[in-house]
């Protein structure tokens, strides 16, 4: 296969083809009509020697080339758009850009927070949008869905040594009940955290990092509630006898709204340590580098 045979923007209409499994819905993706896209599989098919999209019942399927082919392409599209939108410099007073930041909602009201309204006047053309941290959060990074992962080093572990990273700020957890919870003093045993009704904190993807280190030091718990929402956790124990453990530096932001105490866990946990990772191809770049520099003078503020 020549490049001189290859239409960039045939790759564009294949990574459409390959997301979606459908002409119609690839089409509407791409504002071109359905007779376009239908003569840009064609072409595709010509190009690979393979059919691409067969029919399977009332829907379209990958054939096995094709979906070897979904993450090369996106990768491929996410290093041309990389070359074409480089800047050399960055004006933050009047340049737009929109950048996509996977973090969790602890992350965003910890640290994100305060940096938004700062952008608000220094770089009012910045979009960023936060987005939850999914499985595949490495593949969005590697291919351009994302821009920036911030996440505890501690789940990514030796995967995160592909990216360039920085740490940014490490935190502990705490333990914490209703203010006025009248089964729990000014400490805490080990006996009564196992026995009291616990709020579990469960995220999807990655696995809840707290849980898998209690799970590890077989600690028991008896769980009643379980949330994927972190920041929620602290408002959910008012009025209850819940107990909890929440990372010590959002406890703190949030206690009296919360009306929430905190006490000294009675199980040692190690920190964690929040880390920011890009792909390599952004490091240069000049947007994103002061975007970057930006997040960490915020971390380096907690």
């Amino acid at each position: 296969m020549k490049l001189n045979r290859i239409d960039l923007n045939l790759l564009v209409a294949l990574d459409a083809l390959l997301t979606d499994c459908s002409v119609t819905l690839a089409a509407k993706r791409m504002s071109i009509g359905q007779p376009a896209m239908s003569a840009a599989l064609a072409r595709l098919r010509r190009l690979f020697d393979d059919p691409l999209l067969v029919r399977q019942g009332s829907g379209l399927v990958p054939t096995p080339l094709a979906e070897s082919l979904v993450a090369p392409v996106r990768e491929c599209l996410a290093s041309v758009e990389s070359i074409v939108s480089v800047r050399g410099s960055f004006r933050p007073a009047s340049d737009v850009r929109r950048f996509t930041v996977l973090a969790s909602d602890y992350v965003l009201l910890v640290l994100l927070r305060s940096l938004f309204a700062e952008l608000a006047t220094q770089a009012p053309g910045l979009l960023i949008h936060v987005m939850p941290i999914p499985a595949d959060h490495l593949d969005r990074l590697r291919d351009g869905r994302a821009d920036l992962l911030i996440i505890p080093r501690e789940i990514i572990r030796d995967a995160g040594a592909r990216f360039p990273h920085t740490a940014l700020f490490t935190d502990r957890h705490v333990c914490a009940v209703a203010a006025d919870n009248p089964d729990v003093g000014d400490t805490i045993s080990l006996d009564q955290f196992s026995a009291l009704p616990y709020l579990a904190y469960q995220a999807g993807a990655p696995y809840s990092l707290v849980e898998s280190q209690l799970d590890v030091r077989e600690v028991p718990r008896s769980t009643k509630v379980a949330t994927e929402t972190f920041a929620l956790a602290p408002f959910l124990l008012t009025g209850t006898r819940l107990i909890t453990l929440l990372y010590e530096r959002l406890a703190r932001q949030v206690a009296e709204q919360a009306r929430i105490r905190l006490l000294e866990s009675p199980i040692e946990l190690p920190p964690i340590t929040e880390a920011m990772y890009w792909a390599p191809r952004n490091t240069q770049d000049a947007g994103h580098l002061w975007l970057r520099e930006r997040i960490l003078a915020h971390a380096n503020g907690l």
